[in-house]
């Protein structure tokens, strides 16, 4: 077999050398005529895999996406030539959860804010939205939910309307790029609702760039009552509006889901799907591809409350750090993509065991690995 991959698909060389001769190109750059002899195409989120892709691939039997959102990839065409195709729903979820939780904990420090006394609203309430929340609950906050979709289907007990979402103190964004239908999110926040947004309003948008109307944002920004902003997608990528960057509180470029385990768990989560689609047993185990983490484990001194949470939780991943490295590369050409490729290894919260009598509830709902027990 002959499996054209993502050059930035963590561990796809090793897990999919089993099949076949494994291709790994530049997400962007990947052609049609790449795929003329190509039995299986994996890409992530910057590949669009459409008619024009697709217009010589007589051999292609397997399409996969290492990301939870679908919006690059024309399903109905795939169903309609017979290709199965398979996504990673859930895979970075806990990566973008950490990615908010340390935004928040930034924003309270620098605000001077107690998070146990504010509202936050989750836009989506998917599996990246649903893990957002209960980082959010663990804190104290309290939690509305808006997802139509999930309202309908599961009943309206326990969600609310966009517009009660958009009064909350903090509001978040987790939903998928749509453009058509009864809950499309092509600038979902759009010119009118930023404009009635209250001056100082916390806004997070770590799902796609195009769910918020960055021109009107930037309009917005350069009057005499702006929001706060914390972007990790933009309208345009890889060239995202530079002259909003200076009027956000935290931007980066698009990496809320780019931990070693988010990133690793998508590409499992495909090898898993072309073993079955081939009759096969998987034979390599993901744990073992990931590293030991550079802290394994630590014992707090003191019970937990909103400063010990962000002494640990930046510990293993502070989004400032990205956010500097963003505004300093921002003006130089190819920046974006070339973040992305070479990005910094960060873990998730639970390659943390956080031991001893204050290894809390709390800490665990947060994410961490706890172990109550005295440490000896």
């Amino acid at each position: 077999m002959k499996i054209v991959v993502d050059e930035n698909m963590p561990h796809a060389c090793e897990l999919f050398a089993e099949f076949g001769e494994v291709v790994p190109l530049p997400g962007r750059q990947i052609s049609a005529a790449d795929l003329q002899d190509a039995d299986v195409l994996l890409v992530r989120s910057v590949t669009r895999v459409d008619a024009n892709l697709l217009a010589s691939c007589p051999r292609l039997a397997f399409v996969g996406t290492a990301t939870i959102g679908t919006d690059h990839i024309d399903k109905t065409l795939l169903a309609t030539r017979g290709i199965p195709f398979f996504s990673a729903p859930g895979c970075n979820k806990y990566s973008v959860g950490d990615y908010v939780l340390s935004a928040l904990l930034v924003l309270a420090e620098r605000h001077e804010l107690a998070l146990s006394e504010m509202s936050l609203a989750v836009i989506g309430a998917g599996n990246t939205g649903e893990c957002v929340a209960g980082k959010a609950e663990a804190l104290g906050m309290k939690v509305l939910r808006c997802d139509p979709p999930l309202a309908r289907t599961e009943g309206a007990a326990g969600f609310v309307d966009y517009q009660t979402a958009l009064g909350a103190d903090i509001v978040s964004f987790h939903v998928p790029l749509t453009r058509s239908g009864l809950d499309a999110t092509f600038h979902l926040l759009d010119a009118e609702q930023i404009a009635a947004r209250p001056a100082g309003q916390f806004l997070i948008n770590a799902s796609r760039g195009e769910v918020w109307d960055n021109q009107a944002l930037l309009a917005r920004q350069q009057g005499d009552k702006p929001l706060r902003l914390v972007m990790d997608v933009w309208e345009g990528e890889p060239d995202p509006l530079k002259a909003l960057v200076p009027y956000t509180e935290l931007a980066t470029p698009h990496i809320a889901g780019y931990s070693l385990e988010g990133k690793a768990r998508g590409t499992w989560m495909l090898y898993q799907a072309l073993c079955q689609q081939l009759g096969r047993t998987p034979r390599q185990d993901l744990q073992s591809l990931l590293p030991a983490p550079e802290v394994r484990a630590l014992t707090p001194g003191q019970g937990t409350d909103q400063a010990l949470i962000k002494q640990l939780v930046h510990l293993i991943y502070d989004v400032r750090r990205d956010d500097a490295r963003f505004r300093n590369r921002i003006h130089q050409a190819g920046s974006f993509d070339e973040q992305r490729k070479h990005y910094p290894e960060r873990r998730e919260l639970s390659s943390l065991q956080v031991s001893g009598p204050f290894a809390s509830d709390t800490l665990a709902r947060l994410g961490f690995v706890c172990d109550a027990r005295e440490s000896r």
